[in-house]
Parts: C-alpha cells; structure tokens; sequence
C-alpha cells in the first residue's frame, strides 16, 4: 500500500511567503546603504581626480587658475579674458521643473570643447559624472564661484578681485591668492549642473542661491583647494527638503531658518569666500 503523498499546506505556505517578506525587508535596506556607499566611493575617486586635474592646470599656467564658469564664452565676460571654460555648457533650462535636457551627444560634445578635455586634463567621459545621476546626465560636478567662477556682487571691481575683511581676496584668479586652501571649496556634486559656476551669495542677501545637493543620502562629495575631498552632510531638515524637492532644476533658493540651517549654508559661504561676510547673521 503506497504512502500519501504531502505537500505544503495553505497556512504552511503563506508562513514561508511571511519569512520572505520580513527577511526582504530586513535586507533591502541594507543593500541600498551598500549600493549608496559604494557609488559615494566611486564619486569621491572622481572628484579627487577632477580636483587633481584643477592644480595640475595651476602648475602647467604660472599658477593661474581655470576658468570655473561652465559653457561661457571669455568675451561675454571680461574678467575671464582669452581664458577657456573648463567643461562647455550641458545645462538646458535649469530653472524649469521638468525642463528641456540637452542630449547625450550635445553634452558629450560640450565636455569636449572645454579645457580640461582639450588640454588633456581629463578625457575620460565618465570623469565628469556621479554614478547616482540619471540616465544621460552627462555632467554633475560644477566648480564654486570664488576659485574663478562667477564673481558675485560684493567681490570684484570691474574686472579686479576685492578683498574682504581679513584682507584676503574673496574671489581669486591665482591658488597663492588662497590663503587656507584646505578650507577652500572648489568641486561640489551637484547633480544637473546649473550655468555658470555653484553661485553663492557673498553679500546683498544671505539665502542659498544654487541648492544644497542631495546627491548622496543628506548631502553630497566636495573638494577643497589642498586636494582633499569629502563627504558633508546638511544639517538641517528643509536644506535637505529642499535639496530633494529642486534635484533636478533650480527654482530659487531658500532663507535659513533655524540654527542648523543656518550653519548649512555658513559652510558654503565662508569655504567659497575663504572668509564670513561681518553681516552673517549670527556673526
């Protein structure tokens, strides 16, 4: 007489299914932190490298500085006479959510026809973006605004660089002009690169002007002018909402509010200036 043959029954199956569910959500978590960790090492490699490349163009130009504003051409502003951007423009209306994006081939064509492509600097595609852009986002870093970039209100006089209270250059054109280049920002993650150069406000207003990137977890990878890159993470909750609410376009910046906000964009303001505007609210 053959024996009866068992299978699982309904309650023994959904038991198995249960363990699966809990065991997916224990693990999914954890999978992603390691996906995030592993694409924040691949992002800071990158920026270390493209932060390299900026002091070997120093090195290779009587110490001069590269022109940090994106895509614009020296005529159109004479205080980056005869001086080449270093990546052109891969930017499309920035300021419009779910505004137009350049193609892949017109960015790839605008990486090359910047200095650091042309010059030998960095030509590899690849150098120019995070892992954790999107799809066809060619170009996520951008330079700040006081290491050649964009000059703000406040900062030059005509074509000539102010100084401000400690004496010191606020927007230079020279590395020896940076007087503490370890806290000196020069690179930053910042996801669909917004024109020109990350603008910060030096006076006029304190608000942010480019916001804080999101880009990895609550903040993002930046450089400084002594080489070193780091991983800085906001402090306060609406810079990382509104970090994650403007990924993908810029849509104006945000007055801080409470004290760690504040101290969020205190890091960006005296790391592009190398010093605090004296009005700095709370200074």
């Amino acid at each position: 007489m053959s024996k009866k043959k068992h299978g699982f029954t309904l309650i023994e199956l959904l038991v198995v299914i249960s363990i699966i569910a809990i065991l997916m959500a224990i693990l999914m978590p954890a999978l992603k932190r390691a996906r995030e960790q592993g694409q924040r090492a691949v992002c800071v490699s990158t920026v270390k490298q493209l932060t390299l490349c900026w002091l070997m163009y120093a090195d290779d130009n009587d110490d001069r500085l590269v022109n940090g504003e994106a895509g614009i051409q020296w005529s159109g502003r004479p205080m980056h006479a005869r001086e080449r951007y270093w990546v052109g423009q891969c930017w499309d209306q920035y300021n419009v959510q779910g505004g137009r994006r350049m193609s892949r081939v017109a960015q790839i064509a605008a990486i090359q026809d910047g200095i650091f492509w042309l010059g030998n600097y960095a030509r590899e595609i690849n150098m120019y973006a995070c892992p954790t852009g999107i799809r066809d986002e060619m170009l996520t870093y951008n330079i700040f605004d006081g290491v050649n970039g964009m000059p703000r209100t406040g900062t030059y006089s005509g074509v000539s660089p102010s100084t401000g209270p400690n004496g010191k250059k606020l927007w230079v054109k020279k590395r020896s002009e940076i007087s503490i280049p370890g806290e000196r920002l020069v690179y930053i993650d910042e996801g669909w690169a917004t024109p020109d150069s990350f603008a910060v406000h030096w006076a006029d207003t304190f608000s942010w002007w480019d916001n804080a990137p999101v880009r990895h977890g609550d903040g993002t990878n930046v450089s400084f002018a002594d080489g070193h890159v780091e991983y800085h993470k906001w402090k306060g909750m609406t810079t990382i909402k509104y970090g994650r609410d403007h990924m993908d376009y810029h849509g104006g910046g945000f007055r801080p509010q409470t004290e760690q906000e504040w101290d969020d964009l205190l890091f960006i303001h005296k790391g592009c200036w190398g010093q605090i505007n004296p009005n700095f609210p709370g200074r």
